[in-house]
């Protein structure tokens, strides 16, 4: 892994290297090396898998993180390399040309995120939002509560649990028994003196 790591720093510009434990590393690199850093793991340091592509949201940074994680079976390790993309305008080279796989993962980003990958085959069409009209849900602006309340209908029956409490119950049940009997007595005792 390190030798790997010695060698994209020595060819590509890597702004930036993690490695969370030894068989995994990250490299974050420029936008218009990416294609050219993930040929290369693929065809020189044996990165010959396309694990996933998948992207996150820095919304408070104006950029999207998209990772393409590769796979060497020889040494069983795992390499992201990461690429930052301008929110405001995201489009990506495809690399459908190196991997088939990759044009359902670019698909599946353009429609949740918005990320553009053009050439790619398929890339608008719809993949699971058909007839979608609203903007990308898994951008950080998407408000799913107000889609879901002005989507789905009341129904009898449904109803909203606190997290807060329900996970107070289930891994400190006497604890809240107890808090929430002393919080009863207080009350009934305030509406006792009225």
């Amino acid at each position: 892994m390190e030798e790997t790591l010695r060698h994209l720093k020595e060819r590509f510009t890597v702004r930036k290297k993690d490695v969370p434990r030894p068989n995994l590393a990250f490299v974050t690199v420029e936008k218009k090396e990416a294609v050219e850093v993930v040929t290369y793991l693929r065809d020189y340091e044996g990165y010959r898998h396309l694990v996933m592509i998948s992207a996150v949201d820095y919304m408070e940074r104006n950029v999207f993180q998209l990772t393409y994680l590769l796979h060497n079976y020889r040494t069983h390790t795992d390499i992201g390399v990461r690429v930052e993309l301008e929110r405001d305008h995201p489009v990506m080279d495809s690399i459908h040309h190196l991997w088939a796989a990759a044009q359902v993962y670019q698909r599946e980003l353009k429609e949740m995120f918005g990320i553009d990958f053009p050439g790619s085959p398929r890339v608008d069409e719809p993949m699971i939002l058909e007839g979608w009209d609203n903007i990308p849900p898994m951008r950080k602006e998407f408000d799913t509560k107000k889609y879901a309340e002005e989507t789905f209908f009341p129904r009898p029956g449904r109803f909203s649990l606190d997290p807060k409490q329900e996970m107070e119950k289930k891994l400190y049940p006497l604890e809240t028994e107890v808090k929430y009997e002393i919080k009863r007595i207080v009350r009934d005792n305030r509406y006792d003196k009225r």
